[in-house]
């Protein structure tokens, strides 16, 4: 696990208490060293702050996603800061959390975080029993948790499959923002539907061939989303 943080006593806090949870902490003090650790060891989570010297969090995150690494990121901003989490959200991060923070919540937030991470290494996750899933130049293997449109990759992370899937093996079907964030996050997570939206954008950017006017993720009104799997005007 990566910990990209400026200041010390955060740092160091998060350490102890990440170690005696048995995990093997690194940290990075600004984000040029973060970029360096992320590409270098490939942990299993990075815990990344916004506000970081040398290279802000945004540009880290962005700079990861960008080069298809698809571990979990949780974002740590200020409370006030709002755009930083919607802008984190739509950049890839799994997650954020408010300081000042509840150690209690982040160590949760990490669990869920890695359990997601495990589950697409497993190939689980409560899909559809079908293996393969076609529509549009789409093409979803359940079984591997991968995505190929027109032929090529789609880099997704665990929580966008996750979202993705949850749609897909109710399709037809409405679901509301709070019906997907509990499926997806679990029960306990302290989240906003705007969590759901965002994930829903960034599948469209990657799935839809135009995204404001999207085929298959459809928006339903004052209920949530639902997933069209037949294209309209086709049997």
């Amino acid at each position: 696990m990566l910990v990209v943080e400026d200041d010390p006593s955060i740092a160091i806090g998060l350490r102890i208490n990440l170690e005696s949870e048995g995990y093997e902490v690194h940290l990075a003090e600004d984000g040029e060293r973060g970029l360096e650790l992320a590409r270098t060891i490939e942990p299993d989570l990075i815990v990344l702050d916004v506000m970081l010297p040398k290279r802000n969090g945004l540009e880290v995150l962005h700079d990861l996603r960008a080069e298809g690494r698809t571990m979990p990121i949780i974002i740590l901003s200020a409370k006030s800061a709002e755009m930083d989490k919607v802008a984190g959200l739509e950049l890839g991060a799994e997650d954020y959390v408010a300081k000042p923070f509840s150690l209690a919540e982040l160590l949760a937030r990490v669990r869920g975080a890695l359990r997601r991470g495990a589950a697409a290494s497993a190939g689980q996750g409560g899909p559809p029993p079908r293996a393969r899933i076609g529509f549009g130049d789409v093409e979803i293997d359940v079984a591997a948790r991968t995505i190929r449109r027109a032929g090529a990759v789609v880099e997704v992370t665990a929580t966008e499959f996750d979202v993705l899937m949850c749609l897909v093996g109710e399709r037809g079907r409405a679901l509301s923002r709070d019906d997907i964030f509990r499926r997806v996050w679990g029960p306990k997570h302290h989240g906003t539907p705007r969590t759901v939206d965002n994930f829903i954008q960034q599948l469209r950017a990657k799935l839809e061939v135009d995204p404001q006017e999207p085929v298959f993720i459809q928006t339903v009104r004052g209920v949530g989303y639902r997933f069209d799997l037949v294209e309209p005007g086709k049997p």
